[in-house]
């Protein structure tokens, strides 16, 4: 099988994947708390080894202190998957806006460009769903995270399949 059918077949199941999650977008959101928990829970039984492994001082209780409070975020969000959710959801939130104000201080540096509008109509749009978000969640906070997961399957596939038509026309060395 040729490399560019190969993209174009993670592309179309990427795609078939997003629409899947954006049919289901709550069990997709309790399905990523699930997983940032068991990720957690890992990372932090590896940071407390490592921290054991330090010699002495600050470095070896700070290793051992993050390490713990990863294992006790990770179990939180496996024991109460739904509690999860909200939570990942605020913080989604929090990065949403903190991204549209520093787009929209980033726009005003670039006021003398035909940049400007863009990036500050870039910035508002994301203060503004941050808002739209916290104004209305109870009804988004579960199925947002899913969402967000499926949208970004769907781009990515998409942007998978047209790689792959760009392997195709151009030859494997297009993308080196």
């Amino acid at each position: 099988m040729t490399s560019w059918i190969k993209w174009v077949l993670l592309g179309v199941l990427s795609v078939a994947c997003g629409i899947f999650v954006l049919n289901n977008p709550i069990a997709a959101s309790i399905a990523v708390t699930t997983l940032a928990g068991i990720l957690f829970v890992v990372m932090g039984v590896f940071q407390v080894f490592a921290g054991f492994g330090n010699e002495g001082g600050w470095g070896k209780l700070m290793g051992i202190g993050l390490g713990v409070l990863m294992v006790l975020l990770g179990g939180s969000l496996l024991s109460q998957p739904l509690v999860g959710v909200l939570t990942l959801t605020y913080a989604v939130v929090i990065l949403f806006a903190a991204n549209g104000v520093a787009r929209l201080i980033t726009g005003f540096q670039m006021k003398q460009t035909p940049f400007f509008w863009p990036m500050v109509l870039s910035g508002a749009l994301s203060i503004a769903l941050s808002i739209y978000i916290i104004a209305n969640f109870a009804a988004v906070a579960l199925p947002l995270l899913g969402f967000l997961v499926g949208i970004e399957l769907l781009f990515n596939g998409i942007s998978l399949v047209i790689l792959g038509f760009f392997v195709r026309s151009h030859g494997e060395d297009a993308t080196a």
